[in-house]
């Protein structure tokens, strides 16, 4: 124990003195998020000098005003726990929005941020964040999914029994089977966090398929921290009231229950910013800009795409009418947009998620949610069973294969 107080005393002071840092940014922690405030100084340019930190498995970036949006890059470096090897510079994600509606818009505390990176275990951190004019109170979000927690093992949940007050689709309507998922319970989500009760809309008429961006270097045991570290950030950084996807899906294939409320029922979330009223969304846990999705998660987005959407009788391949609720950049509020029923979270805002390789698998997925719809259609011809996770590590389609390009009518 000594020796381990003496290492991380020195750890400290070479990460106060001999990297140069002048003036110790303030820390905080929170129920598994630890805080780090980047200093202010030029309005252009802002960094975090490379330090010795509490444990973290996920990175994000946040500031103080949650409708400013980051005109830039935010880049960064953490060190391995493990080998206590640095990583090489990766870039976040800046295109998380705000909801345009609902309690995670006008909670108290409610922040602007990245998208959070999975780093796996890590204990050191370096941060560069560069661009236009930067907003104020930048801090760096430190989330340990699995700090001062029993680990946690999770179990895929088979059907519950419907509920009495459940919607029933018309007689002949499109309806799938529920797919076997992943608990919030079985996950480990920390209800206490979760401080105002669901908000429902009136319906669900589409789903939004979306990646978790960041890194596919994570094993499918690792999965349910990922989802715990995504459930964190929302909750702890961003300030929502709950994790904003309502199902999240790695790339073994398993799915996970992410927002509370109901998975049969048309609860609000907070994934694609100006089309949350009345959508679902499902989130892929990885990178699918460079990576390409396989079968295990073609096949899961599409079960659970149609049976969400088969609940209110609705073809999983048709497209839909609907009404942005807020300028969010693509569309104005008051806009008619017409999408696929399940569309890709760029349909309705300008983002590259969920990745290009993901989008141009869109087709595919709604074919594939088409007949887990009618399972009659799915038992006569269905070849998508073959392959398994391993062929995430392939992308057959090559570095200068082109978008799929989808005509929507407008």
């Amino acid at each position: 124990m000594t020796r381990l107080l003496l290492h991380t005393a020195v750890a400290t002071a070479l990460a106060a003195g001999t990297l140069g840092l002048t003036q110790p940014a303030r820390t905080s922690s929170s129920d598994g998020v630890h805080t780090v405030r980047v200093p202010d100084g030029d309005p252009h340019q802002r960094s975090l000098a490379p330090r010795t930190t509490e444990p973290f498995s996920m990175i994000g970036v946040t500031w103080d005003d949650p409708d400013a949006a980051l005109d830039g890059t935010a880049h960064v470096r953490t060190r391995s726990r493990e080998s206590g090897a640095w990583s090489a510079w990766r870039a976040l994600d800046t295109d998380v929005r705000t909801p345009e509606t609902g309690p995670d818009r006008h909670r108290a505390g409610v922040r602007g941020g990245t998208q959070p990176l999975w780093t796996g275990p890590s204990d050191g951190v370096q941060v560069r964040v560069s661009g236009g004019r930067l907003p104020k109170g930048l801090r760096v979000e430190l989330v340990d999914p699995d700090g001062g927690a029993d680990a946690v093992q999770a179990t895929a949940v088979e059907p519950d029994v419907v509920e009495p007050d459940v919607v029933e689709p018309a007689a002949g309507a499109p309806h799938a089977e529920r797919p076997a998922v992943t608990s919030r319970s079985a996950w480990g989500a920390d209800e206490s966090l979760v401080k105002d009760p669901p908000t429902y809309t009136t319906d669900t008429k589409a789903m939004f398929v979306h990646h978790t961006a960041g890194t596919n270097d994570y094993t499918c045991a690792q999965s349910a921290s990922i989802v715990r570290g995504v459930f964190l950030y929302h909750v702890q950084s961003n300030g929502w009231n709950d994790i904003g996807y309502h199902f999240l899906v790695d790339k073994c294939g398993t799915v996970f229950e992410g927002r509370a409320g109901g998975m049969d029922k048309p609860v609000l979330g907070a994934h694609t910013y100006g089309f949350n009223t009345a959508t679902s969304s499902v989130s892929v846990l990885g990178d699918y800009s460079k990576t390409t999705a396989n079968t295990a998660v073609r096949e899961s987005v599409a079960k659970v795409a149609a049976w969400k959407l088969g609940l209110y009788g609705i073809d999983p391949t048709g497209t839909v009418v609907l009404t942005a609720g807020a300028d969010n950049g693509k569309y104005k509020a008051g806009q008619k947009a017409t999408l696929h029923r399940i569309s890709g979270h760029r349909d309705g805002y300008p983002t590259e998620c969920p990745g290009r390789h993901l989008y141009s698998d869109l087709p595919r997925i709604r074919t594939l949610a088409g007949k887990a719809a009618r399972p009659d259609e799915m038992a006569a011809g269905h070849d998508e069973m073959a392959t398994g996770p391993d062929e995430m590590a392939a992308d057959p389609a090559g570095p200068g294969t082109e978008d799929t390009t989808v005509a929507f009518p407008r």
